[in-house]
This record gives structure tokens, C-alpha cells and sequence, in this order.
């Protein structure tokens, strides 16, 4: 049995993820539930997103995908590739969250086993986005509309 590989993000309707390396919104109860799922697995993620937070999140491992061979954090583990990342994250046997930016998204798609993103309803300017969501590669399985947002869960669609 393959293990899952789940991509999280909050999406906005065009695509964008991120602008000047922050995200553009803030929405209620987004964080908690990014925590509340992710606690306890593997966070793989560029070194600008890992940057961007400033520090590991508390009761999860950070994996952090870098092409500079010396750049180091405190309780972190780098990779010079997403596939070694997603691989060293497999082998811990928790749950693996590609947790972005839009060059890990983009990198690891062709691994990614489910989806759990936050679409937000706002079209920002920005210079990161997220992967084409394809209705014929991904099944919704459960949507949550919130005021201004919707949490969706997809699980990649496979053929026979």
C-alpha cells in the first residue's frame, strides 16, 4: 500500500498562494485547522516558506528543501531535492504534508495522493500560486463552506 502524500494550501480563486513571501489573507479558524490536521506528521517545504514562518512548528517535523548545500536551521532536516525530502518523510511513517511554496507544490504533484485546501474567495496580486486543481485528476470528498472560504479535501482520482 503507498503511503499518502497530502498538498496543503489556502488558494485563492486565481491561483495565488503567496505575494513578496507572505500569505495575502487572514481567515477565521484557518490556522487551527491547518494544525489541528497536520500535528504530529511531516511538513515538507521550500526554504523560503520555511523562512517565511521563521521556525518549526511546534509537534511536527520540518523537512526543508534547499539548492544551497550549507544553509542549516535549528531542528530542521534538509534536502537538496523534494523527491529526498518526500522519501525521508515516508520513511518516519507519518502522515507527509507538502506544505509549499508553489515550486514544492509543482514539484511533488505527480506524488501528491490527496488535497486539503482552503479556497479563498478574494483574487489577489501575487507571485506564488498553487498547481491547477483538475476536475478529471481530483474527487472532491467533503466541502465545507465557511464566510468567505470553503474547505475542500480531494483525494487524486487513479484509473483501473
Amino acid at each position: 500500500m503507498t503511503q499518502e502524500i497530502t498538498a496543503i494550501a489556502a488558494v485563492a480563486t486565481n491561483g495565488v498562494i503567496g505575494v513578496d513571501n507572505t500569505i495575502p489573507w487572514r481567515l477565521a479558524g484557518d490556522f487551527a485547522r491547518l494544525k489541528q490536521l497536520t500535528m504530529g506528521g511531516v511538513l515538507v517545504m521550500g526554504r523560503r516558506t520555511f523562512e517565511s514562518i521563521g521556525r518549526p512548528l511546534p509537534g511536527r517535523e520540518s523537512f526543508v528543501v534547499t539548492r544551497n548545500p550549507d544553509w542549516q536551521a535549528a531542528g530542521v532536516r534538509t534536502f537538496g531535492d523534494v523527491d529526498s525530502a518526500l522519501d525521508a518523510a515516508l520513511a518516519t511513517g507519518k502522515a507527509v504534508w507538502v506544505f509549499g511554496g508553489g515550486e514544492i507544490y509543482r514539484q511533488a504533484w505527480a506524488r501528491t495522493t490527496a488535497l486539503e485546501i482552503t479556497h479563498v474567495e478574494q483574487s489577489p496580486a501575487g507571485d506564488a500560486t498553487f498547481p491547477e486543481i483538475d476536475p478529471a485528476e481530483w474527487r472532491v470528498v467533503t466541502r465545507e463552506n465557511r464566510e468567505g472560504f470553503s474547505w475542500v479535501s480531494y483525494v487524486r482520482v487513479t484509473s483501473a
